[in-house]
């Protein structure tokens, strides 16, 4: 019997998601950075990327990159996420290259570089209105101009981030100023700007709607392979699955009760107070996985299965069927923050159920 909590990771799914969205990508002209930071770097996962067409891999933790050369991962590999001046050193030893922000950080690559006796790639990233991460446009020249002067880094190019803290869309209007910098760019310095990299999973309903890409040619995904959805809406994508991972947890507890909890209520062991209707008894089933080892809002069990909460070891389910015994188990869809919640925790098991033949 297999442990549980458990992610089952399907590669054969992985891969088709994957060859789907590289292809009609393709068709646009723009190429996929295939992003491993949901999966810890899983090497399995990485190795499907490449085999289903990504041109390079990109995460945003330099461990995980790292992991992956330790098991003898060779393929080109992006740290997405500004790099860390402590980290300056590991960076420029396994990463190639790394989207940046401040050229402080640069130029200790550029140092670290030096005493390494390689050359490190830069990507900056600007700031084009969801207000995360990147150099304000009117300051990307100098920031250029700085970048270009320095030994042993090979500026490879700009990038932009939208939809993730402030849910910003991308659309015609900052993809068209993307693609104003880098020609800005290259008639100011006379270099050719090699990535344009338009953004993340929330891109592919504009990169896949027939609008004008411009210089956009590259695009990091990850939620949209592993999950099979495109994240402005959360919608499933044409085509894709939206199974190639799910979590399956073990009921220790089934019971009839009241829904109603009894005595003065104050706050939850999460700083909540919950509000709760007088809805009679209902079939409850406690199972062995909670917020310690993922979202509880961000499971989706099947028909018939509503998930109602959890503390730091418990999710409790309400359910219409008699079969949540003790000793069952429960499958879930998952969305990201709960994916990322439970590749994280050392306490959910990881099976990886390989792919065929391509």
């Amino acid at each position: 019997m297999m442990s549980a909590p458990r992610l089952v990771i399907d590669l054969e799914k992985i891969y088709h998601n994957a060859h789907t969205l590289v292809d009609r990508l393709a068709q646009r002209g723009i190429s996929v950075t295939g992003v491993t930071k949901a999966a810890l770097g899983c090497t399995e996962i990485a190795a499907t990327l490449l085999e289903a067409g990504v041109t390079r891999l990109g995460d945003s933790r330099i461990e995980n990159i790292e992991s992956m050369r330790i098991c003898q991962q060779t393929a080109p590999m992006t740290l997405i996420r500004s790099p860390m001046l402590s980290q300056a050193q590991r960076v420029v030893r396994f990463a190639d290259v790394s989207c940046n922000t401040e050229i402080d950080v640069i130029r200790r690559l550029s140092l670290e570089a030096q005493r390494a006796g390689c050359n490190h790639g830069v990507v900056l990233m600007v700031e084009l209105g969801d207000l995360r991460e990147g150099i304000m446009p009117d300051d990307l020249l100098g920031c250029v101009y700085e970048t270009l002067s320095l030994p042993n880094i090979d500026f490879k190019g700009i990038g932009t981030n939208l939809a993730c803290r402030s849910g910003v869309a991308p659309d015609a209007r900052n993809m068209a100023m993307l693609t104003e910098l880098a020609e800005r760019i290259e008639t100011t310095f006379g270099v050719r700007v090699d990535i344009v990299s338009g953004g993340n999973s929330a891109n592919l309903q504009w990169a896949l709607s027939g609008a004008e890409i411009g210089r956009i040619n590259d695009l990091r995904l990850g939620e949209a392979i592993l999950l099979g959805c495109e994240t402005l809406h959360r919608q499933p994508l044409d085509g894709l699955h939206t199974d190639a991972i799910t979590l399956t947890a073990e009921v220790i507890e089934a019971k009839l009760k009241p829904t109603l909890p009894s005595g003065q209520i104050n706050q939850n062991a999460f700083g909540e107070t919950p509000v709760v209707a007088d809805r009679g008894q209902v079939t409850q089933a406690i199972l062995a996985i909670g917020r310690q080892d993922t979202d509880p809002d961000g499971l989706q069990a099947a028909a018939g299965i509503e998930v109602m909460g959890g503390s730091s070891d418990h999710l409790i389910l309400e359910s219409e069927h008699d079969d949540l015994s003790v000793g069952s188990e429960v499958t879930f869809l998952l969305n990201y923050s709960a994916l990322v919640r439970s590749m994280t925790s050392p306490y959910v098991t990881r099976v990886v159920m390989p792919a065929l033949d391509q």
